[in-house]
């Protein structure tokens, strides 16, 4: 038994057990950073260099990619660096931070996802407006706020996290410092406050998507409503590389900690960490950069000069 003053550092899971699917694990995750790098820093590098792409869908564009580098960042270097020199821990400090800014990057890009939401749905449903309602100061409010939220929600469960004594060891079943395994460590009685915190974070997560369903609904209304065949096509693809990012986004969020517990276990919650924390920020660029022109166009004169 040990509370948490006398806890100095965490052990986390190790992708393998022998040496040489370590290092296979460690080229792995390797070549996934590198390609999320690559793509997002290009989507960035575009974007800000590309004064035809400054409207409001790529701005978002731009700071959802940052929010895809930065949860990439957040976790695999320390995954890399354990299965490199065959070691599982990390300090209570790193472990707090990993925890803090991995819950802030996820929680911008769900933010971020939900302000896209909107964007769409101007465009289609009140397209005379867009100027108005989507100008460049409306939309560095919109990206601000997003990001200030994302950040009081990382503060918020962060802090109510770490502030619960532990006493069930050390050991974290998983890959990188996450909620539920900290909680398993807790020996609280403190269920009001953590049950608070669960509320105002349910509640929070349910009004963005609320929000989303009910613009999404307006959005088909409004294509149904397009006499032209072509002129539905073309607003419709608009849509498309969103709702793309935001089922992939939702669905591995959701299976990952609303799945029955029937159906846990090691193997499958270290396999469904891995979808839901790295291959988003890799498939979300290539989503949008397959189905935008504009950006392939970008893209393109950017590569070759």
């Amino acid at each position: 038994m040990s509370n948490s003053s006398s806890i100095r550092h965490f052990l986390l899971l190790a992708l393998a057990d022998t040496r040489q699917l370590q290092l296979l694990h460690f080229c792995l995750l390797l070549g996934i950073s590198l390609a999320a790098l690559l793509a997002n820093g290009l989507i960035i590098s575009a974007v800000a260099c590309g004064h035809h792409l400054h409207t409001p869908m790529f701005f978002f564009l731009l700071n959802l990619a940052l929010s895809d580098l930065g949860s990439i960042c957040t976790t695999v270097p320390k995954a890399m660096h354990n299965s490199l020199w065959d070691t599982s821990t990390i300090s209570y400090s790193a472990c707090a931070a990993q925890m803090f800014f991995f819950i802030f990057f996820i929680a911008a890009e769900y933010f971020l996802l939900t302000v896209m939401c909107y964007d769409r749905y101007v465009s289609i449903c009140k397209p005379l407006h867009y100027g108005t309602l989507l100008g460049s100061r409306a939309c560095a409010h919109m990206a601000a706020a997003a990001w200030a939220s994302a950040f009081l929600y990382a503060l918020l469960y962060t802090a109510n996290t770490f502030s619960l004594p532990l006493c069930h060891g050390n050991v974290l079943g998983q890959f990188f410092c996450e909620i539920p395994q900290i909680l398993k460590l807790s020996c609280s009685k403190s269920y009001l406050r953590e049950l608070g915190i669960i509320v105002v974070g349910a509640c929070v997560v349910s009004g963005c998507f609320v929000f989303i369903v009910f613009s999404y609904v307006q959005i088909f209304r409004a294509v149904l409503r397009i006499p032209s065949e072509q002129g539905r096509h073309k607003a419709f693809s608009t849509c498309l590389p969103h709702l793309a990012v935001l089922s992939l986004f939702l669905s591995t969020s959701f299976f990952a900690y609303l799945k029955p517990p029937s159906i846990s276990s090691p193997s499958l919650d270290l396999a469904v960490s891995v979808l839901y924390s790295v291959v988003p920020p890799v498939l979300n660029p290539l989503i949008y950069s397959l189905r935008n022109q504009e950006l392939k166009a970008a893209l393109r004169k950017m590569m070759t000069g």
